[in-house]
């Protein structure tokens, strides 16, 4: 479980805490006890029936209680006590041993950052607190408490009666320098002030290990009566939860507000900045991660120092954006990284742990899964990419081309790609279907439903009454005018609508079949992503099972449109057209990801061309693109 910014000084001899403190403490502490008075209320349930039995029995002993009627009321009291008995054994017993979810991280021993080890343990004292128990890595942007002193985290458990594992996010490290890192850290360090007060840490256990128990009939390895059981246990379990979860929020609230107020006399200038810079640092990791590091996951190669890149894309961030101009010039102060003996074994294992929660690539590196340095990544990532959205591209030109003339085999060049986008008038709106083995939808969407309206329209307005009736004239001339003027717009908005559906309707069919092409390759990629979790889960590897089942993975993409990946397609083979055929060359943009490179400097004016060809069959900008660049569209391009 999580511990967010908290911390107090209550429960672990803290003192001179002020009136903000205290009443955080106290909220906190109320709410933990209600929690408590939960699970007292759950544990009376189930002893009610065996003190009524005890009760009857003690009645038939002094002969108050006698009679057939008591015996039966005996009988059935008995056996309802040892039903409910062995039901709560039974859930008591599956919670005690249901493995609460733990964070996947990057272990940092005190021998591998003893630095960083000093810094939190000064902290700590400052704060009047007691130190976290270990301190790990996460390649996040957060950071946060942990409780791990649960047996079933095996490797990753810490002794029973330690204190909060402090979970930093890696960016943090390589970004803030070391003032700001002990700022931000010092309200998270603050939390370990409640996790040693009895009744919080009581309440927190409760909730976590019925948190855990909902997850136990999601387990590998259950057979059919052991899932049976574990589901109502699981229902128990939520029910519990439920009633406890408003009291849980509440404590952590309670103890954030404490941590909080506690940790306002440890570098209050610095938090300020720190803060503007834990945004900063979210900023240039999520495009790091979504820009840079999937096109490489995807490719089967994982860069091995994203923390590191993380500098190079702020860094660029700065020198682009004015707003940030001051943020650069705190590059000259020490790095937070320096407190790590090995930075680069640490970036390296934050790297791998990125691209197995964000990807679900494999734990360890191999042949198919191989780290690829900075230096390397525009041939080994960029270019490979290009040449795969090529190959995938012809690909399904060739499918559709099979299906409409089998005898037309042709040749993987971007002149192929430019005759097939344009739009000429005579082009027949619908391309040939494909075969049922394609199982490619190529008719352009929306443009039946609008020739239908279109149709529709029409007949009405011919079928329309040439003249009104003398005598009926002046009483609907205004009402005829009014719905003539209407029906109108809407035969101008149905034309509207219809030139922007299939204003390219070539465009439409080979991005419906790129989008199924694409569609079936994630399917796979996600299916074996899962089956290597599913594995790991049944395994025992440890912290990737969370409450829901296998960890999930965190999409870094929202969906993209058919013409989207059509435009990028047409980008990478312009891009393969360009490098194969001039002095072009594959490049990296710390914020934009692969970048074509020409006479060294990015070609940042493509991208609105190959959309004019892709939106509009227009392709006279981007063939006054290639022929300013020297690039030959007929010649054929090397794919992956």
């Amino acid at each position: 479980m999580r511990y967010g910014v908290s911390g107090s000084g209550f429960g672990n001899g803290g003192k001179d805490g002020g009136l903000g403190d205290e009443w955080g403490v106290r909220a906190a502490r109320s709410r933990a006890l209600a929690v408590l008075r939960v699970r007292g209320r759950a544990l009376g349930a189930a002893i009610l029936p065996a003190a009524v039995a005890v009760v009857l029995y003690a009645g038939e002993v002094t002969g108050h209680f006698t009679g057939t009627g008591w015996a039966t009321a005996r009988v059935i009291t008995t056996v309802l006590a040892v039903v409910v008995l062995l039901a709560a054994a039974a859930v008591a017993l599956v919670v005690a041993r249901a493995r609460p979810a733990v964070t996947p991280t990057v272990e940092l021993s005190e021998t591998a950052a003893p630095d960083l080890h000093r810094l939190v343990r000064d902290l700590a004292d400052r704060l009047d607190v007691p130190a976290p128990s270990a301190i790990a890595l996460t390649p996040d942007c957060d950071s946060w408490l942990e409780d791990r002193s649960h047996r079933a985290h095996g490797r990753a458990a810490v002794p029973a009666g330690a204190g909060p594992v402090l979970v930093i996010g890696s960016p943090f490290l390589w970004w803030m320098r070391v003032g700001e890192l002990r700022a931000v850290l010092a309200p998270v360090v603050a939390g370990t002030g409640p996790a040693a007060d009895p009744d919080i840490a009581a309440a927190r256990r409760f909730v976590r290990g019925l948190d855990a128990a909902v997850a136990v009939p999601d387990e590998p390895g259950l057979d059919p009566l052991r899932r049976f059981g574990a589901r109502g246990v699981g229902r128990v379990a939520r029910l519990l939860l439920r009633a406890c979860g408003n009291h849980a929020a509440e404590m952590e609230r309670g103890v954030a507000a404490a941590g909080s107020e506690r940790a306002q006399a440890v570098d209050q200038g610095t938090r300020i900045v720190a803060q503007e810079q834990v945004g900063l640092a979210y900023a240039g990791w999520d495009r790091l991660l979504t820009r840079v590091a999937l096109p490489a996951w995807r490719m089967g190669r994982w860069p091995s120092r994203l923390d590191a890149g993380v500098v190079s894309a702020l860094t660029e961030l700065s020198r682009r954006d004015r707003l940030a101009e001051g943020f650069s010039s705190r590059l000259g102060e020490r790095p937070a990284c320096d407190l790590l003996e090995e930075p680069g074994a640490v970036d390296e294992a934050a790297s791998l742990l990125a691209a197995r929660l964000f990807h679900g690539g494999p734990a360890e590196a191999g042949p198919d899964w191989a780290p690829v340095d900075w230096s390397r990544y525009p041939e080994e990532v960029v270019d490979r990419k290009w040449r795969a959205d090529a190959a995938r591209l012809h690909d399904v030109l060739d499918r559709l081309s099979t299906a409409a003339d089998p005898e037309a085999p042709e040749a993987p060049t971007l002149t192929r790609v430019l005759t097939h986008l344009t739009a000429p008038q005579d082009r027949p709106s619908t391309p040939p279907a494909p075969t049922e083995d394609d199982d490619l939808p190529v008719v352009p969407p929306g443009a039946e439903a609008a020739a239908q309206a279109r149709a529709q329209a029409g007949a009405e307005a011919h079928a329309r009454p040439q003249h009104l009736a003398a005598e009926e004239e002046d009483r609907h001339e205004t009402e005829g005018r009014d719905e003539h003027e209407a029906e109108t717009d809407a035969e101008h908005e149905i034309d509207a609508e219809d030139e922007d559906d299939v204003r390219n309707p070539a465009a439409d069919a080979l991005a419906a079949a790129l989008s199924a092409q694409v569609a079936r390759e994630d399917a796979e990629r996600e299916a074996r992503a899962a089956a290597g979790a599913t594995a790991g889960a049944a395994s025992g590897a440890a912290g990737f099972t969370g409450p829901d089942g296998p960890w999930p993975l965190a999409p870094l993409l929202p969906p993209r449109t058919g013409r989207d990946l059509l435009a990028d397609h047409v980008t990478a083979l312009v891009c393969c057209a360009a490098v194969d055929t001039t002095g072009a060359a594959p490049g990296l943009d710390w914020l934009d990801g692969p970048a074509l490179l020409v006479d060294g400097e990015r070609a940042a004016d493509l991208g609105p061309r190959v959309l004019a060809l892709v939106e509009e069959g227009d392709p006279a900008p981007l063939r006054a693109w290639l022929s300013t660049t020297g690039v030959r569209p007929e010649k054929p391009v090397r794919l992956l």
